[in-house]
């Protein structure tokens, strides 16, 4: 998908399929050594031991290609790993729960919930946000009242290439076939098959990307255009006619698409329209509301809280202020206590992430260059001695079991979630852990670096290539998951802390899309969806104030 100074990677575009996703969380490479961020290189004589100059995508002459069914190998779609993990019996418990279960035991747990409202939640159906991953982290206060709290949710989410198959189901497609059957197959089935073909677009993560296209294909029965759309590829093989997504083959002939399942991640509103003919898994309204967005689901986060207010249910997340310009920052990093994490709302590919623990990292920040106006402000889950100091206490990281040297490690949760006309499922889990571990003060080790201690993200960047340090990816096997020290009722937790995000997200969505008046906008009854409504850029500015972002949609 973290602490709370991370969220979700991802990658810049690559073909190889270990290429890291955003199963990578989010990170600043400016508090992590040289040698690891992949910074210039000081040592002459290291810079002359490998003259390769970095490898580039080469743009320009993309083509989209055929997936048929048949064609799904679990090989080309999981980690090895995970090909020989076996699922822990706990969590393969949990998934197999069901939400009426999950209910009685939540509401068992904590009588103060309303039953009914967390039930009306759990079978919410969302209009735009159908399919999503929260990053969490397991906290505690000094009393020792532990909770999940959400770091961000992501549209598009990676997870499944790092999930043991669920042996109960019987199906090698494993989460892919949850998504594509259970909300993709749900979702076309308003479109014609006359209107086109099947698509899955992506700018990262081929791996799943692919398995999802070969999914689309066993389960749908038809061909499936699998297609690479960059932001900088000047004659890009994807192209919008009246509001059509059209696709180009090797034989440079454009194909209409009736249906994508988007794994475009990398600002998708520079490159799909909100208001389309094609549908599209997810809508990119959903990134713009909160999804690639965190300023917004900061807001959706709100205001879904102050409609839950009395139900015993919120969205927690670390204290967040909102809309901060770059000379506020050091007036909130003193109301916390010296500690805290700012973010580039927008920010992807592990960049825009920064701890702050001392003044060194805070005019690191303030020096450098950035592109947008506003940044967020965050809370820093560290230690107990030193996390930030909110309305709301202290908290920090339970962290995982100690190993035989007796140190602890920050890790992250990632939970997929899918929804459709039923409500939500839980489709993959997985976790990652920091590369230091925590120190009970700061200054215990001055050599050891605040990001290095609470960075989960498993993204490493050299030149312009990435890697990926899996060893740190945690899976939810019988050998990984007995190290974060979590049970079943915390895996409950951050389901139901998932949907919420989710499902306040999604409304933040359908609050930027107002109704069109009747006659005012062509319709056409072979795509009745649209033109129903129309993006409200003026609702959108008031909320995410942020002239760089605005102009980066309307262009």
């Amino acid at each position: 998908m973290a602490s709370n100074i991370v969220s979700s990677v991802h990658s810049t575009p690559s073909l190889d399929p270990y290429a890291p996703s955003d199963s990578e969380s989010e990170a600043s490479f400016t508090s992590l050594p040289a040698a690891i961020a992949g910074l210039s290189v000081k040592d002459p004589k290291a810079a002359a031991a490998d003259p390769q100059p970095p490898k580039k995508k080469k743009l320009g002459n993309l083509s989209a290609k055929v997936v048929g069914s048949g064609e799904f190998e679990a090989e080309k779609h999981f980690y090895p790993r995970v090909l020989n993990a076996h699922i822990h019996p706990l969590v393969s418990s949990f998934l197999t729960l069901g939400n009426e279960r999950i209910l009685a035991r939540y509401t068992h747990l904590n009588p103060q919930v309303n039953e009914e409202a967390l039930k009306n939640l759990l079978e919410y159906k969302p209009k735009y946000f159908q399919w999503a991953g929260s990053d969490l982290f397991n906290v505690t206060t000094s009393s020792g009242q532990r909770q999940m709290i959400i770091v961000e949710t992501n549209s598009c989410p990676s997870g499944q290439k790092s999930m043991p198959l669920l042996s109960e189901l019987g199906d090698d497609h494993g989460g892919y076939g949850v998504v594509i059957d259970s909300t993709f197959r749900e979702m076309i089935g308003k479109a014609d098959k006359s209107l086109g073909d099947l698509a899955v677009v992506y700018d990262k993560n081929p791996m799943e990307a692919s398995g999802y296209a070969a999914v689309m294909a066993d389960h749908t029965k038809e061909k499936v255009w699998l297609v690479e759309y960059y932001e900088d590829d000047p004659t890009p093989p994807v192209k919008w006619v009246d509001g059509v997504m059209l696709i180009r083959d090797k034989a440079k002939e454009w194909h209409p698409i009736r249906a994508c399942f988007r794994y475009v991640t990398q600002k998708p509103w520079n490159r799909f329209p909100i208001n389309s003919k094609t549908i599209v898994l997810n809508s990119v309204v959903s990134c713009l509301a909160g999804g690639r967005n965190k300023m917004m689901a900061a807001r959706a986060y709100d205001f879904l809280n102050a409609e839950l207010d009395g139900t015993g249910l919120s969205v927690r997340i670390p204290e967040t202020i909102r809309n901060v310009t770059k000379g506020e920052i050091p007036l909130w990093l003193d109301s916390m206590g010296g500690h805290a994490v700012l973010k580039v709302p927008y920010s992807n590919a592990g960049q825009g992430v920064y701890t702050i623990t001392n003044k060194q990292e805070l005019k690191d920040f303030m020096e450098a260059d950035h592109h947008y106006d506003k940044f967020i402000v965050q809370s820093l889950v560290g230690n107990a001695s030193w996390s930030s100091i909110t309305r709301a206490g202290k908290f920090y990281h339970v962290g995982t079991i100690p190993n035989k040297k007796n140190h602890t490690f920050v890790s992250d949760l990632r939970m997929m979630v899918a929804a459709n006309s039923n409500g939500f499922r839980p489709v993959a889990i997985y976790a990652r852990r920091a590369r230091k571990p925590l120190l009970r003060h700061l200054d215990d080790d001055p050599e050891i670096t605040s990001w290095e201690m609470l960075g989960t993200n498993l993204s490493v960047k050299t030149d312009d290539e990435w890697t990926t340090e899996s060893q740190r990816l945690l899976l939810m096997d019988r050998k990984d998951f007995n190290q974060l020290g979590i049970g079943i009722d915390d895996l409950i937790d951050a389901y139901i802390q998932t949907v919420l995000s989710v499902i306040s997200i999604d409304k933040m969505a359908q609050r930027l899309m107002k109704v069109i008046p009747e006659g005012t906008a062509p319709k056409d009854g072979k795509y009745p969806w649209y033109n129903e409504n129309m993006f409200d850029f003026e609702l959108f500015e008031a909320l995410n104030p942020d002239v760089a972002l605005l102009q980066e949609i309307l262009h």
